[in-house]
């Protein structure tokens, strides 16, 4: 099983990153998948998660309106479309399975002037 997240980097507030989340090794299309993410000093805060068939989809109050998950499931893939950053949005964000609770790496979101 593996969960391989791209896409982060350095963005100035108000702008946008897009992550993916490419899993393999088990049935995406039957789990439900999660962003997690971590800032310096602080514990790991669910972002959003998204149901197998992308039917129920749910948000942390803190980035709801500004925060977009999808998934392909004909691409095994999980996305997460981040508009409006800002400063507090700077953390380590992690892909997340309901299969087996499996987890990416982690990449590196930095939110700064």
């Amino acid at each position: 099983v593996q969960l391989v997240e791209s896409g982060g980097g350095f963005v100035q507030p108000g702008g946008s990153l897009r992550l993916s989340c490419a899993a393999s090794g088990f049935t995406f299309s039957s789990y439900i998948m999660r962003w997690y993410r971590q800032a310096p000093g602080k514990g790991r805060e669910l972002v959003a998660s998204i149901a197998a068939t992308g039917s129920i989809i749910n948000y942390a109050t803190s980035v709801k309106g500004r925060f977009t998950i999808s998934r392909d499931n004909g691409k095994n893939t999980v996305y997460l479309q981040m508009n409006s950053l800002k400063p507090e949005d700077t953390a380590v964000y992690y892909c997340n399975s309901q299969y087996l609770n499996n987890w990416g790496q982690g990449i590196q979101v930095t939110v700064s002037s």
